[in-house]
């Protein structure tokens, strides 16, 4: 009997220590996804997305973050924005100032209105629509703060004159300079 016990904790133990990562191996995992990534390698890096999935609470505060910017990057490149979105929204929750984010964001939210940025006539109704461009406003506002660019410039005046927010549209210069103060384009591990 004592000796059926023993096998089956060593048993035991052999399977847990199969299956649990270590942070260091949870790392190794992370640097080898940025590699695949980079060499284009996407499947691979797909692969290894799913395996540290599983164990971002090994990763620091910082890599997690990157991580996350960088799969959500890797999602959006292969038309997959409604997996990229939920990872892009943690990257600003955790770093605000991260305006590159900001930008995928706001452009993501508007992916299912290819029109958004053509001016209409007379402003738009259709609530979609209105709820799309008051969730990409504020991301691209910042991004445009941070990054100065004419087609997001032109891309947020086009949404505000088509929701019909003439508060919003007067207010931008004064959003933008405030915006300005603060903004980070890499992160760092």
């Amino acid at each position: 009997m004592f000796r059926k016990i023993v096998v089956a904790i060593i048993l035991l133990v052999s399977v847990t220590s199969a299956y649990a990562q270590t942070a260091e191996d949870a790392y190794n995992k992370y640097l080898d996804f940025n590699l695949a990534r980079l060499q284009g390698e996407q499947d691979k890096a797909m692969d290894l997305s799913r395996q540290i999935m599983q164990d971002t609470a090994k990763l620091s505060a910082k890599v997690k973050i990157n991580f996350f910017n960088s799969l959500a990057k890797l999602y959006e490149d292969d038309d997959q924005s409604v997996n990229a979105i939920p990872l892009y929204e943690r990257v600003v929750a955790a770093e605000p100032d991260y305006y590159v984010a900001h930008r995928a964001l706001g452009y993501l939210y508007l992916k299912n209105f290819p029109d958004a940025d053509k001016p209409l006539s007379t402003p738009f109704a259709d609530a979609e629509y209105i709820k799309a461009a008051k969730k990409a406003l504020p991301q691209l506002e910042k991004a445009q703060a941070c990054d100065a660019d004419d087609n997001t410039l032109t891309l947020i005046k086009t949404l505000y004159k088509n929701i019909g927010d003439d508060a919003g549209l007067s207010g931008l210069d004064k959003r933008l300079k405030a915006l300005k103060g603060k903004c980070e384009d890499i992160l760092s591990d």
